[in-house]
């Protein structure tokens, strides 16, 4: 019988997680998931998530599980659930951590499910720090900076936090992508990070209708010559910025709107 809901559905392996399962993992930060929300139980970009989990097991544990192996510990949590939820997948390796695991050490699949989610309704204000993620291409899991920063940014005014790289580049903020509007086309920052699901589904979709995108490199002193600016993850393609650091931008509802009708036309798919 699903779960009602308001509760979440933990699966290891697609079979109801014991605590002794999870016992070994209340300490562990070697591990990769992906986040996506599952409406009407089907999935928008479930080709990108895939993707993006068999790309980093093969770099954090050199091997990667099948994806129809995938599709089906996905399929068995979110069928135990209701038609609406949110779904993190992380992937880890049964070695552990601080260690050499070889070949026989498969990844296991560990699945939590919740209540949907959206975002917040923002603007949001963000304040900029200097910090680089460990690899940050993967979306990996024993992040601290992300919250210590995210704390910090609160206790100085602000809603969230956007990093600037070495070369004074922004790149990403805590759990977002950074999207801008020149007036003209979406701009995407030019930076080491983490591009996710939200985002290349916006991107492919934006292409498909045709709307202008350029890649460039942009440091906070660039943001007072855009028009526009949003954060986007899981829970949202487009979540309007009001100001970056010292930085006000306009409210853009037309940008915010069209990141919304792009992500939108991506269709949804049963796992």
């Amino acid at each position: 019988m699903p779960a009602p809901a308001d509760s979440f559905v933990v699966q290891l392996d697609g079979q109801p997680a014991s605590g002794a399962d999870l016992a070994p993992l209340a300490f562990a930060g070697y591990a990769h998931f992906t986040a996506m929300q599952v409406r009407g139980r089907q999935v928008r970009g479930l080709d990108l998530h895939l993707g993006r989990l068999r790309a980093a097991s093969q770099t954090l544990f050199g091997q990667a599980l099948p994806d129809d192996e995938i599709r089906a510990r996905l399929r068995a949590a979110i069928q135990a659930g209701p038609a609406d939820q949110s779904l993190t997948a992380t992937l880890y390796s049964p070695a552990g951590e601080f260690t050499v695991a070889g070949p026989d050490a498969r990844p296991r699949v560990l699945v939590r499910t919740g209540p949907p989610a959206n975002g917040p309704a923002g603007p949001l204000a963000l304040a900029t720090v200097s910090h680089e993620r460990l690899v940050p291409s993967i979306k990996h899991v024993g992040e601290a900076a992300k919250t210590y920063y995210l704390r910090q940014a609160a206790e100085d005014g602000y809603d969230d936090v956007a990093f600037v790289d070495r070369q004074g580049r922004l790149s990403e903020a805590s759990i977002w992508n950074l999207a801008f509007w020149d007036g003209e086309a979406v701009v995407w920052p030019e930076a080491e990070m983490l591009v996710g699901t939200t985002m290349g589904i916006v991107q492919r979709q934006l292409a498909r209708m045709g709307v202008p995108q350029r890649t460039r490199p942009i440091a906070p002193a660039d943001v007072a010559g855009l028009q526009g600016a949003a954060v986007m993850n899981s829970w949202t393609p487009g979540i309007a910025v009001s100001r970056v650091a010292g930085i006000a931008l306009p409210p853009a509802d037309a940008f915010i709107e069209r990141l919304h009708r792009a992500y939108q036309a991506e269709p949804l798919a049963a796992v």
